[in-house]
């Protein structure tokens, strides 16, 4: 072995670039330097490398450490307790399959996570440290678990997502970043971060100023309202949409002359969900010029003269003049008066009747599908529940159309102004006449645990379906539903639904048992429900548990 050679063998100080390049070259390429003479090149080569190594790390001056990061902000909830905890960490553990072939009879785990942390949340517990580096993950892959996953994981989450740029999407999903917003007693902080914060940060001081005080919000937007970008004046408008009230209306007549499109379209729909504004009464009146009960006929009928022209007073309170494709001008038109119109005008305007009696009404010349349309828009616009009972109309009804519903997207609109009750109670009435083809829709706006009546129902369908002797497959969706929102008490009445049922002449080969490892997993996995609140319950001794 050559020996390391001698300090004045070695090349100048400096010279590191010049060894870097004849190792790259190589020595055949490049005249070796004179300290290489006599010796074999590329061992002198790799002994001066090595030497010079040695002197560049012994004459490195150390740096300065980082500073250490502030420590997490406590959380003060109450710990999991140690079942749910375990109970936790099997749910995040649980990965989605490859997709294809048969589910068999498992629960889907991680079907029930969201259902998992909101009852987590809602019963004030805190996510154990050494969960949320998995909790972070589940909600970077699945933004339907952000909300939840968030206001459950803490102020550690927040403060790990600082350190990991996977994880920044956390920072971005909560108001102000994880920073503390500021409070009513310090106006110049709000000021400050109003006038000189990143949009996100403005976007989140002014919604949750707008949620604690409304008016203070408003105000606070006005001061630079004209120098906003249009985009973000949009943006900002629509936070107006918490706490709507007559207080925001001159604010917002004074946005419908904005150079923004959007903007005067955003300001005139939210005008119209105040029923009492100067807008609402124009457009009541436009709207009522339009449609009027025509007594001269055997039976009382509605008429409509649609608007011949969209004039400049019409554009600026928000009727967009050019209509789409394949819809013609006029009933475009109307369409968008009606809709606006305060569902107050009708009663008034149209002899006294009751909206159920309007919606039942003849409508000449082939306007009523637009005029029903229009009234379905008003009602969930106003949130008005009367209206949207008599526009549902029976779900007992041939196709359950109603009166005025002309699509499942309408009908499951219209049903979220309703009470939940009350709204299950018109589903299960559905599903027991029509069965489960169209129900999915409006299944998905019904509370969870459905109730009682609304869970038999849909039982029941499934049962009838299986009776058929179709394949299970056709009804999934509303068979994953039914897994995450039956109330775990329905368990007990599905047990006898699990044996495999004699198959008939008709039935699909292999439906059967189709069915019953369907109803198995269905069974188990209400069981797994039970077993999860039980487990968040608190103890005799504390306080009363909170319902799912």
């Amino acid at each position: 072995m050559n020996a390391t050679p001698a300090a004045a063998d070695l090349p100048a100080e400096g010279s590191w670039e010049e060894l870097v390049t004849l190792a790259l070259l190589g020595t055949g390429r490049r005249t070796p330097p004179a300290w290489a003479a006599g010796r074999e090149v590329p061992v002198a080569v790799l002994d001066a490398a090595a030497v010079a190594t040695l002197r560049r790390r012994a004459g490195m001056r150390p740096s300065r450490a980082a500073a250490r990061p502030e420590p997490a902000a406590p959380d003060p909830r109450s710990p999991l307790p140690p079942a749910a905890a375990r109970r936790l960490a099997a749910l995040l553990a649980d990965r989605p399959g490859s997709g294809g072939g048969r589910r068999g009879a498992a629960p889907d785990l991680m079907e029930l996570l969201p259902q998992w942390l909101a009852l987590a949340g809602a019963r004030g517990f805190a996510a154990p440290a050494e969960t949320l580096p998995a909790l972070l993950d589940a909600a970077r892959g699945r933004t339907d678990l952000r909300p939840a996953a968030l206001a459950f994981a803490g102020p550690r989450a927040l403060w790990l997502a600082r350190l990991n740029p996977d994880w920044r999407f956390a920072l971005r999903s909560v108001p102000g970043g994880g920073a503390a917003l500021p409070g009513p007693d310090e106006p110049e902080r709000t000021r400050q971060i109003w006038e000189e914060g990143l949009f996100a940060e403005r976007v989140a001081l002014l919604t949750a100023l707008r949620a604690r005080r409304p008016a203070a919000a408003r105000e606070l937007l006005a001061t630079t309202w004209g120098t906003e970008r249009a985009e973000d004046r949009l943006m900002f408008l629509d936070s107006l949409r918490s706490g709507l009230g007559a207080s925001d209306e001159p604010f917002l007549e004074r946005a419908l002359t904005d150079r923004s499109r959007n903007v005067r379209a955003t300001a005139a729909e939210l005008l119209s969900a105040l029923p009492g504004s100067a807008l609402a009464a124009r457009m009541a009146a436009r709207a009522g010029s339009c449609v009027a009960v025509d007594r001269t006929r055997e039976t009382p009928s509605i008429v409509v003269e649609a608007p011949h022209e969209c004039d400049a007073s019409m554009e600026r309170d928000g009727v967009v003049p050019k209509a789409p494709a394949g819809r013609g001008e006029r009933s475009w038109w109307l369409g968008q008066l009606v809709e606006a119109a305060p569902l107050g005008t009708w009663p008034r305007r149209l002899g006294g009747r009751t909206p159920e009696e309007i919606v039942a009404l003849p409508v000449t010349d082939d306007w009523r599908d637009e005029l029903h349309a229009a009234w379905c828009r008003a009602a969930v616009r106003q949130r008005d529940p009367g209206w949207s009972r008599a526009l549902l109309g029976a779900p007992s009804a041939p196709e359950a159309g109603g009166p005025g519903a002309v699509s499942l997207a309408e009908r499951s609109k219209l049903l979220t102004t309703l009470a939940p009750a009350e709204r299950a109670g018109w589903v299960a009435g559905f599903i027991a006449t029509h069965g489960l083809s169209e129900a999915f829709q409006l299944l998905g706006v019904c509370a969870v645990p459905w109730a009682g009546p609304l869970g038999r129902a849909v039982v029941d369908a499934l049962d009838i379906a299986r009776d058929a002797g179709s394949y299970p497959w056709s009804f999934s969706g509303v068979m994953g539903l039914a897994e995450r929102c039956l109330d775990p008490l329905e368990a007990g009445r599905l047990e006898a639904l699990t044996a495999i049922p004699d198959e008939t002449e008709h039935a699909a080969p292999g439906a059967g048992g189709y069915w019953a490892e369907a109803f198995q997993r269905l069974v188990t996995t209400l069981r797994l429900r039970a077993d999860m609140t039980a487990e968040l319950s608190p103890p005799e001794s504390g306080r009363a548990p909170t319902a799912p």
